[in-house]
C-alpha cells in the first residue's frame, strides 16, 4: 500500500475484483481528488467499497462514523480476515481498551478507525484523533444528520467538529436513501467546500413490488412463500410476532427462523449465518436484521405491517434481488394497519412531566448523583427499567427517544463485549494454588498458552472457543473463573450482550432539563408527513415505482411489473379476466401492427365489446400506441 496505488490495483489484490460496481470508480477517484462527496448508492450498491478502497491507495487512517455497532463489528472483521488493519471503539469498550486503540491508531499502521457519532462528543477522542495522519472521513447512514432523514441522530451534528479539526480533509458522506430536503441539509451539516452529489438511479427493473390488501395476512403469506420459491424475508414490527410466524411457517414445512434484537449475539449470529448459507429459508425478523448483510439471491421481502416511512421500506424492500435476478417486495395491509400507525403517532411524544419522570427513575435507577455520569455506559434491559419503576413500556421507549434526540443519553443494540482475564497473583502463589486446586489447572494453562499476557494486563477471553478447545461446558467455564474471582487469583469481567445507555452529559435535575420543544414540534409535523407518504403508497392505485421514485426526486415511467400496472380496471371486467385478455392483445401486436378493427375481430363476437373498453383503457394508460388506425405494444415489459 503506498501513495500512488491504483483502486483497480487494490480491489484486485484485497477483494479479487477485476472491475467495479457502478459508479464506485467515479465517487473513489472524486475522494482521491480531495473532493467532499455525498455518494448516494441503494441497497447493496457497494457503499463501503467506496471509503475502503481510497484509503488504501494512500497513506494514513480512514475515521469511519458509524451508528450501528454490529455492522462496525462486521466491517472491522471483514477486513482483518484480508489482512487490513481495523479497530472499533463503541459503548461498552473499557477506557484502557479505548486507549490502546487510540495509541495504535496514533502510532501504528491501522488503516481504519470505525467510531460511534457519540465518542465525538468527548475531548479524549477528539484530541487523540486530531494527533492522528487521517486521510479520509468516511460518515456510514448519513441521512441520521439532517432532521429531514427519517432516522435523525442529534449525535450526527457532533461529526462537524472533525471538519474544523482536519479542513483539508475530504468527508465522504453515504446513505442508501435520501430526499432532495436530506441531501441538500447532509452536504450544508458536513460543511461541504462544494456540493458533490454522485447518485445512482434508485429504479430497481428487476424487483416487483406488490401491494396486497389483506384481512387474513398469515393465510397471504403462506400462499406468496409457497408461489415463489428461494430465500426470503418477513418483516413485522413485533419480536412476539417473529417467533410466531416463524412457528406457522415451519409448521407448512417452510425452514423459517426468527431474529430479533432481544436475542444473544451467538443467537443472531448463528441464525444469519443459517439464512445466509440457505440452511433456512425464510427469516422472520423486525428492523433489526438486513443492515450491512450481503446475501444476493433473496428473491421476496414481505412486511407484514406498515413500516414508519417510505425509507425504511424501500431499504428494507430492497434487500431482495441485489443478483438483478426477478425478485418481489410484497406489503400485506389492511385498514388496521393504519389505526395502529395512527397510534403510535399519537404515543410517540408523552407529555413532558413523563419525559421528566422517566429521566429521572434513570438517575436512580445507575445510582447516578447530579452532576455526575458524563461518558459513562450502563447495562440497559428497557423491560427490568419499567418494571422497577412500574412504567408502561411504550411511552417509556419514546420519552427515552426524546431525550436521545435532545443529547442527554445515547442508546445502542445490543453490544457483545467478550469477558476479561488478568492473573492477580505471581506464578510462585499461581503454582501453589494449583497443587492444591487441581480442577483449575486445565483452565490457568489454557489461558496462558491461549491469550499473551495474562500475567501483565486484563486478555480478552472468547469463553466460547476457550471450552471448545478444553471440551469442557461454557457455563461450567464461567462458573470456575467466578470461583478463581472470588478466590483473589484472577481479575474476571464476565461477558456482556446487552444493550448500553450512555449519558452524554451529566446526570442533571429533572426539574431543571431544557427540552427543545421547537424541535420536538418539528419531528412530530415530519413523522406525521411520513406516515402519510406510506399510507399513500399502500392505498393509491398509482404505479408503486413512479410513487416510490418520485418521493425521492426521480422521475421514471410506470414500471409494467408491480400490482398496479398488472392490474386492469375496466367496467363490466375482473382484474383477471382483464389480465387475461390484455397479455392475449400484447401477444397479437407484439408480432405485428394490428388496426383496431382487426383486434376486436379476432375475439368471439360475445367479447368484442370488452374489447373495445379494454383498448381504449390500454392506449389511454400507454400500453398501446397508436399510429393513425395501426397500434403497436408501447413497451415490451409492460
Amino acid at each position: 500500500m503506498t501513495s500512488v496505488a491504483l483502486p483497480k490495483t487494490i480491489l484486485k489484490q484485497f477483494w479479487g475484483y477485476d472491475s467495479f460496481r457502478p459508479l464506485q470508480a467515479e465517487i473513489i477517484e472524486a475522494v482521491l481528488d480531495g473532493k467532499d462527496t455525498l455518494a448516494l448508492l441503494p441497497t447493496g450498491g457497494g457503499k463501503s467499497i467506496c471509503f475502503q478502497v481510497p484509503t488504501l491507495c494512500k497513506d494514513g487512517i480512514c475515521i469511519v462514523i458509524s451508528p450501528l455497532i454490529a455492522l462496525m463489528k462486521d466491517q472491522v472483521a471483514n477486513l482483518r480476515s484480508k489482512n487490513i488493519k481495523a479497530e472499533a471503539i463503541y459503548s461498552g469498550i473499557s477506557k484502557s481498551n479505548i486507549d490502546r486503540i487510540l495509541d495504535n491508531c496514533k502510532f501504528g499502521d491501522i488503516k481504519f478507525l470505525y467510531v460511534s457519532p457519540e465518542r465525538l462528543k468527548t475531548d479524549l477522542a477528539l484530541t487523540r484523533i486530531s494527533q492522528m495522519n487521517v486521510s479520509l472521513i468516511a460518515v456510514d447512514e448519513a441521512h441520521c444528520i439532517s432532521q429531514w432523514g427519517y432516522d435523525f441522530r442529534p449525535s450526527y451534528l457532533e461529526i462537524a467538529a472533525l471538519r474544523e479539526i482536519f479542513p483539508q480533509v475530504p468527508i465522504l458522506a453515504l446513505t442508501a436513501t435520501a430526499t432532495e430536503k436530506v441531501v441538500a441539509d447532509i452536504q450544508e451539516k458536513l460543511e461541504f467546500k462544494q456540493h458533490n452529489l454522485m447518485q445512482k438511479s434508485f429504479q430497481r427493473n428487476n424487483l416487483w413490488y406488490v401491494v396486497v390488501h389483506e384481512e387474513n395476512k398469515r393465510k397471504k403469506l403462506l400462499e406468496i412463500l409457497q408461489k415463489i420459491p428461494g430465500s426470503g424475508i418477513v418483516y413485522t414490527r413485533s419480536r412476539k410476532k417473529t417467533v410466531e410466524i416463524a412457528k406457522v411457517l415451519r409448521h407448512y414445512k417452510i425452514t423459517a427462523d426468527f431474529y430479533h434484537a432481544g436475542l444473544t449475539n451467538e443467537q443472531r449470529s448463528k441464525k444469519q449465518e443459517d439464512w445466509i448459507s440457505d440452511r433456512t429459508r425464510i427469516i422472520v425478523s423486525t428492523n433489526a436484521f438486513g443492515m450491512g448483510i450481503d446475501k444476493p439471491n433473496v428473491r421476496i421481502v414481505v412486511h407484514m405491517d406498515l413500516p414508519d416511512s417510505i425509507e425504511a421500506y424501500f431499504q428494507e424492500a430492497g434487500r431482495a434481488g441485489r443478483d438483478e435476478e426477478q425478485s418481489y417486495a410484497a406489503l400485506l395491509y389492511n385498514d388496521e394497519d393504519r389505526i395502529k400507525l395512527e397510534r403510535n403517532f399519537e404515543n410517540s411524544y408523552p407529555p413532558t412531566e413523563d419525559i421528566r419522570r422517566v429521566y429521572r427513575a434513570l438517575g436512580n435507577y445507575y445510582q447516578l448523583a447530579i452532576g455526575s455520569g458524563m461518558g459513562r455506559s450502563f447495562d440497559f434491559h428497557l423491560q427490568e427499567f419499567v418494571n422497577r419503576f412500574n412504567f408502561e413500556p411504550l411511552p417509556t421507549y419514546n420519552a427515552l427517544k426524546i431525550l436521545e434526540t435532545d443529547g442527554y443519553i445515547s442508546i445502542s443494540e445490543s453490544v457483545s463485549i467478550l469477558a476479561k482475564v488478568k492473573v492477580k497473583v505471581s506464578k510462585d502463589v499461581l503454582y501453589d494454588f494449583l497443587l492444591k486446586n487441581k480442577k483449575y489447572e486445565i483452565i490457568i494453562k489454557a489461558i496462558l498458552r491461549v491469550y499473551q499476557g495474562a500475567f501483565e494486563f486484563p486478555v480478552n477471553v472468547d469463553e466460547m472457543k476457550l471450552a471448545k478447545f478444553m471440551k469442557m461446558d461454557k457455563k461450567i467455564l464461567a462458573q470456575r473463573f467466578e470461583e478463581l474471582h472470588k478466590f483473589n487469583i484472577i481479575y474476571y469481567t464476565p461477558a456482556k450482550n446487552k444493550p448500553q445507555l450512555t449519558y452524554l452529559l451529566p446526570r442533571e435535575n429533572a426539574d431543571d432539563l431544557v427540552l427543545d420543544f421547537k424541535r420536538l414540534k418539528f419531528l412530530k409535523e415530519r413523522y406525521r408527513e411520513n406516515i402519510n407518504a406510506i399510507i399513500r403508497y399502500a392505498e393509491e392505485e398509482t404505479c408503486r415505482q413512479i410513487q416510490l421514485l418520485n418521493y425521492f426526486g426521480e422521475e421514471v415511467e410506470r414500471c409494467g411489473t408491480c400490482d398496479i400496472c398488472r392490474s386492469i380496471r375496466v367496467e363490466g371486467m375482473t382484474s383477471e379476466e382483464g389480465l387475461r385478455l390484455k397479455n392475449k392483445i400484447k401477444r397479437m401486436l407484439l408480432k405485428e401492427s394490428l388496426s383496431n378493427k382487426e383486434v376486436v375481430e379476432s375475439f368471439h363476437t360475445k367479447t368484442r365489446a370488452k374489447i373495445v373498453n379494454l383498448l381504449t383503457y390500454l392506449i389511454d394508460e400507454g400500453f398501446i400506441k397508436t399510429d393513425n388506425d395501426n397500434l403497436t405494444w408501447a413497451d415490451e415489459k409492460k
